[in-house]
């Protein structure tokens, strides 16, 4: 799989806004994940319609179109950033250019409804995206320097490297309050033994099931799964989702879940109640509560990229991405 070229100190990164409006976020968080950016030694610019806000504060979809094209075609933009997630990215599916975005290959990062995005232009271009921090994550104080540390391995170095579990981890607002950040101890806990290798597909489960019998569906045979959702499910919508998910042809040889919210009450007794029910997740490596997902902080993972999974010694290795 062709990886698009590395960031280096001097790049331009573009901020787009495929999904949810940058109006959402608070002017002070703008400035700041700006400065973060450009204190990594980058030049952020913007998206000429990421301003537009409309009734479920996003912008049309010619609107939006026009940012991701502008930003594929735009020689000096080296990489491309999405303000933040939402619930539409996959309306632009159909409309993209993906002839212009095949000949352009540049890193594409962001979460959550970005899933949608990230994935299709996997499927559709060969060429690896990244499941990562938005723009607005670099607003972040707390537990920052997790986030940005493993962002700028996957995205400024071509050398494999290990995944490591975050000491502390958070499930508050911090957009809202950075100074009383409620922490909790982090571990990542293995359902299933067993080593595998493979290429890493995945990001939000409900956004990526919103692909099956599309065009923009990834081959899910032999990859590593990667799943997460956020404080909109349930033990039930999620069990529902992973099943639809593990039931496309073509069996999956590990599978990687994201920390759960909180309020999402999948707890360990419903998780292990879910997983149980599928004969294949006792015969492949199983781990959960990765860092990844809506919880804070997250790693950057290539969608598309090669990964070797080893739960005796709870290690993730990035090995081409």
């Amino acid at each position: 799989m062709k990886s698009p070229n590395k960031l280096q100190v001097g790049d331009e990164i573009r901020v787009i806004a495929p999904s949810r409006s940058v109006k959402i976020l608070s002017e002070e968080g703008i400035v700041k994940a700006q400065s973060n950016l450009e204190k990594l030694g980058f030049k952020v610019t913007f998206g000429k319609n990421i301003e537009v806000c409309d009734l479920q504060n996003s912008s049309s979809i010619e609107e939006r179109i026009a940012d991701l094209h502008d930003a594929f075609k735009d020689p000096n933009v080296k990489g491309i950033l999405t303000v933040i997630g939402g619930f539409n990215s996959n309306e632009l599916l159909p409309y993209l250019d993906y002839e212009l975005i095949q000949n352009n290959p540049k890193i594409l990062c962001g979460f959550s409804d970005v899933t949608a995005l990230a994935t299709a232009i996997y499927t559709k271009c060969g060429f690896i995206t990244y499941s990562g921090p938005h723009f607005s994550s670099f607003d972040m104080e707390g537990l920052q320097a997790y986030q940005t540390k493993f962002f700028q391995q996957a995205l400024m170095n071509d050398t494999p490297f290990l995944l490591e579990a975050s000491e502390q981890w958070s499930d508050d607002a911090w957009y809202i309050d950075q100074e009383n950040r409620i922490y909790e101890a982090g571990e990542w806990k293995v359902y299933s033994e067993g080593e595998a290798t493979g290429h890493l597909i995945g990001g939000n489960l409900c956004t990526l099931n919103l692909l099956q019998g599309t065009e923009y569906m990834p081959d899910l045979h032999n990859s590593i799964l990667f799943v997460e959702d956020d404080e909109l499910i349930d033990p039930q919508l999620f069990a529902r989702d992973l099943t639809s998910l593990l039931q496309i042809e073509g069996n999956i040889k590990g599978l990687l879940i994201g920390r759960f919210q909180n309020v999402s009450k999948v707890t360990k007794e419903q998780l292990y109640f879910i997983l149980d029910k599928h004969p294949l997740l006792q015969q492949i490596p199983v781990m959960y509560d990765i860092d990844f997902g809506h919880t804070q902080p997250i790693l950057t993972l290539p969608i598309g990229g090669e990964v070797h999974v080893d739960t005796k010694n709870r290690q993730i290795k990035l090995l081409a991405f």
